[in-house]
C-alpha cells in the first residue's frame, strides 16, 4: 500500500451524512442528485425549497434556513455555486448575489454509494457462471487485440474490467452473506430443509462452471508474451488518454492503474506464484494460502460451504427424527410410572431414568492407580482435599520457629568492617600531602580509593560551604580549581577526566 495526500486528507464532502442537521441536507441532496439523472444540473434556492416545503418534515422550514443550508453544504464541497446575472435588472438585485447550484463530482458518487447501501439487502449478491465465460471469451480475443486499433481495444479493456470486477464483488458479497449472524441462525431452523437443495444446486452449477472455464483461462494467461500483453496495455492506455476531460489526469498513474488491473486478473486465476488451480483438487480440505489464487480458494470455500449447509441440514432431521422418537419412550415411562405400586418404587425408577438428584461433583488432581474402565471408585485410593474456609477473617497459622542466636556472626562481621575502614583510612592517608589531597597530583590509585574520594566530593559539593567529613570525623573543605582547570585521575580499571579538586583537612 501507497500512502499519498488523496489518502490521508480528510474527505469533507461526507460530513452531511452525519451532521446534526442531516435530516436536512440529505433530502437536499438526494433533491440535487433526481435533477442530476433528469440532466438538470442547475437548480436555484426557490426550487428547492418548493420541492421540500410540502413534506410534513419541512412544515416549519423558510426560506431563510433553505439559504443556510445551501451556504453549509457549498463550505463542505457538495454543492458548487454559480452566480446568475442573467435575471438581474437592478444593481440591488445583482448586489443580492442570486446563485444557483450544481452538484461536486465527489456528492454525485457519495449520493450513489447511500442509494447502494440503502438498497443492499434488496439487491443483493449472485454467484453468475456466465461471467467467467465472458471473461474467458474476452480473453481469446487478446491476441486479436494485439493487432487492432486503440479505439478497438479500448471498449473490449473495459467490458473485460467490468465483468472482472462484478466477478470479484458478487462472489465476495454472496459468500460473506453465508457466513452472517443471521444465516448461521437461519440454517439452524426446520424452514431451512426448502432452501437446502435449491442453495447447493445453485452453489454446484457456479463450481462447475468455475471448473470448466479457470483451466483454460489460467493455461491461456500463461501462454501469452508480456511483450503481447503490453501492446494491448498500452494501447488501451492510448484510448483513455484520448478520451477528452476536463479535469486533468495523470498519465503515469493512469497507465500503472492500467496494469494494476491486468495483475490483479493474472492473480485471481494463477495465485502470486505459479498457475494454481492445477493443485486445486490435490488441496481440497486443506487451507489455501497466501500464494493460491481466488480460484483456489472459490473452490474450497464453495465445497466447505456446501458442507456446512449440508451438515446443518442433516442436524435438523436428526433432531426431529430424536424427538419423534423421544415422545414413544416418554409416553412407554409413563406407564411404568402409573404401573408403579409404592411411592419407593416410584423412586427407584425416577433414579434409573433421570439419574441421582442434587449430586455433588469432586473434582481433583486424582492420580488413579489402574487404568481399567471396570475398577471400581472404591477400590482406588482415597484423595485427600485440603479444605480452607471461604472467609475475610481467615488466615494461615503462622509456623513457629526458634529464633537462631547469629550474635558470634555478626561481631565477626562487625570486626571484619572496623578492619576493613582502618585499612582503607591507612590507604588514603598516604595520599595526604601538607593537610590536603590534590587530585592532579596523584598516583594511579585502586578503585575503592577512588570510590571513597567522589563520596567525599560529593559531600562537600552537597554542602552549602562546601564542607564535609570523612568516616572517622575529620572535617574538610572542597577547594575549586581556579579557571576550572581539569585533571585525568588514572586508576586500576580505567582514567576518569574531572575537575582538578582539592580536598583540604581542617583542624588536623
Amino acid at each position: 500500500m501507497q500512502l499519498n495526500s488523496k489518502l490521508t486528507k480528510p474527505i469533507q464532502e461526507v460530513k452531511y451524512l452525519a451532521a446534526e442537521n442531516s435530516w436536512r441536507y440529505r433530502p437536499i441532496m438526494r433533491l440535487f442528485y433526481q435533477e442530476y439523472e433528469r440532466l438538470r444540473y442547475w437548480l436555484y434556492k426557490e426550487d428547492v425549497f418548493a420541492e421540500l416545503r410540502p413534506h410534513p418534515e419541512f412544515a416549519g422550514y423558510t426560506l431563510e434556513q433553505c439559504q443556510l443550508d445551501l451556504e453549509v453544504l457549498v463550505e463542505w464541497g457538495n454543492l458548487v455555486p454559480v452566480q446568475d446575472t442573467s435575471k438581474a435588472s437592478t444593481v440591488a438585485e445583482f448586489k443580492n448575489k442570486q446563485f444557483r447550484y450544481q452538484l461536486s463530482e465527489y456528492s454525485v458518487e457519495i449520493e450513489r454509494m447511500t442509494i447502494t447501501l440503502e438498497n443492499l439487502l434488496v439487491e443483493g449478491a449472485s454467484l453468475e457462471p456466465s461471467l467467467i465465460e465472458r471473461i474467458k471469451e474476452a480473453l481469446q480475443r487478446l491476441p486479436e487485440m494485439a493487432g487492432a486499433d486503440s479505439r478497438t481495444v479500448g471498449p473490449w479493456w473495459r467490458e473485460l474490467n467490468t465483468d472482472f470486477k462484478s466477478l470479484n464483488q458478487n462472489y465476495q458479497d454472496y459468500i460473506r452473506s453465508f457466513h452472517s449472524l443471521r444465516a448461521e441462525e437461519l440454517m439452524k431452523t426446520t424452514a431451512f430443509i426448502a432452501y437446502k437443495d435449491s442453495i447447493i444446486e445453485y452453489l454446484r452449477e457456479f463450481v462447475k462452471g468455475l471448473q470448466t472455464n479457470s483451466y483454460w483461462i489460467e493455461a491461456t494467461l500463461k501462454n501469452f508474451g508480456e511483450a503481447q500483453v503490453r501492446v494491448v496495455l498500452e494501447k488501451a492506455f492510448n484510448y483513455e488518454k484520448s478520451i477528452p476531460r476536463l479535469e486533468t489526469v495523470n498519465e503515469e498513474e493512469m497507465f500503472e492503474t492500467i496494469q494494476g488491473r491486468w495483475r490483479s486478473i493474472r492473480r485471481w486465476f494463477l495465485g502470486a506464484g505459479e498457475g494454481a488451480a492445477d493443485r486445486a483438487a490435490e488441496r481440497t480440505g486443506r487451507r489455501a494460502n497466501e500464494r493460491d489464487s481466488e480460484v483456489v480458494k472459490l473452490f474450497e470455500i464453495t465445497n466447505e460451504l456446501i458442507r456446512k449447509i449440508t451438515r446443518y441440514a442433516a442436524q435438523i432431521v436428526e433432531s426431529r427424527n430424536s424427538a419423534a422418537n423421544r415422545k414413544e419412550e416418554y409416553k412407554k415411562l409413563c406407564e411404568l410410572f402409573l404401573a408403579a405400586k409404592s411411592l419407593e418404587e416410584c423412586h427407584k425408577l425416577s433414579a434409573l431414568a433421570f439419574g441421582v438428584f442434587n449430586s455433588r461433583h469432586l473434582k481433583g488432581d486424582l492420580e488413579r492407580v489402574t487404568e481399567s474402565i471396570n475398577s471400581s471408585v472404591y477400590a482406588e485410593p482415597p484423595l485427600v482435599v485440603e479444605i480452607r474456609p471461604h472467609v475475610r477473617t481467615y488466615r494461615e497459622k503462622a509456623a513457629k520457629n526458634p529464633i537462631a542466636d547469629k550474635s558470634g556472626f555478626k561481631q565477626r562481621l562487625y570486626h571484619q568492617h572496623i578492619q576493613d575502614l582502618q585499612l582503607e583510612r591507612e590507604v588514603i592517608q598516604g595520599y595526604i600531602r601538607d593537610d590536603q589531597i590534590d587530585f592532579a597530583v596523584l598516583p594511579q590509585i585502586p578503585p575503592y580509593v577512588r570510590t571513597t574520594l567522589l563520596r567525599w566530593v560529593g559531600k562537600a559539593c552537597a554542602a552549602r560551604d562546601r564542607t564535609g567529613k570523612t568516616e572517622d570525623g575529620r572535617a574538610f573543605r572542597l577547594m575549586d580549581p581556579p579557571g576550572g582547570a581539569r585533571c585525568t585521575l588514572r586508576c586500576d580499571d580505567g582514567r576518569l577526566e574531572m575537575p582538578a579538586y582539592k580536598l583540604r583537612f581542617e583542624g588536623a
